[in-house]
């Protein structure tokens, strides 16, 4: 990934907040995602999946959208929501992207009336997810990116059906599962959601590798604006 690529307010954001250098997650990943095809993509803890995800949301959603969302992201629960959301506060302050999270702790109408006056991103646990969809809380038909956040502990408490019940009612869409391990659930999950998927494998030593070549660089340069 290069900032030249990215839209104009988030790169921005990312050299105002000290992001200017890819990692290798971000580097391999970023082409085949703004394509618009299927991945799965598993990497450790720490590598940057969060922020992976919020950069390529940020780049494919800078036009004028829809009433209804055009990203839903589902991650594991309410400190996941918190986090995501502060994080596309973080990076897209120069944007026009509206951002909305929900939780089982959420009031529904609320919720129901704030996503109804139109949102570009709903970021969700999968039970509050699924609970609004069936009762038609938020329009898929719009969407361009449906995408699972840690795939491997939302599968540990057995929300597959939740996650195919909504990925299954999506006409057209990119469907993208970023997890951690390969677990059998994991797999089972993306046979069934993904299309002719890319993958992406990763583990420690590959981030030790970004680790060792920003310490031999010493202080990493502000990209200057072209």
């Amino acid at each position: 990934m290069k900032l030249k690529k990215l839209n104009e307010g988030l790169k921005e954001s990312l050299i105002n907040n000290g992001l200017t250098e890819a990692n290798v997650l971000q580097q391999d990943t970023f082409s085949t995602i703004k394509s618009g095809a299927d991945c799965l993509i598993l990497a450790p803890v720490g590598s940057g999946k969060t922020t992976t995800i919020v950069i390529n949301v940020i780049q494919q959603l800078v036009k004028e959208g829809e009433q209804s969302p055009r990203a839903l992201i589902v991650v594991q629960d309410k400190d996941k929501v918190l986090e995501m959301i502060a994080m596309f506060e973080k990076y897209g302050k120069h944007t026009d992207l509206t951002v909305f999270g929900v939780n089982e702790k959420g009031d529904m109408e609320y919720d129901k009336n704030f996503i109804s006056g139109g949102i570009d991103v709903l970021v969700g646990t999968p039970g509050k997810l699924s609970e609004m969809f069936t009762t038609a809380g938020y329009n898929v038909n719009r969407l361009k990116m449906f995408i699972v956040d840690d795939a491997d502990p939302i599968l540990k408490l057995r929300h597959e059906t939740r996650i195919m019940r909504i990925s299954n009612s999506i006409v057209k869409t990119q469907r993208i599962i970023f997890a951690t391990d390969l677990t059998e659930r994991v797999e089972s999950l993306a046979d069934k959601m993904l299309d002719e998927p890319f993958e992406f494998d990763y583990d420690d030593e590959d981030f030790e590798e970004d680790e060792d070549e920003e310490a031999e660089s010493g202080d990493v340069e502000e990209v200057k604006e072209d």
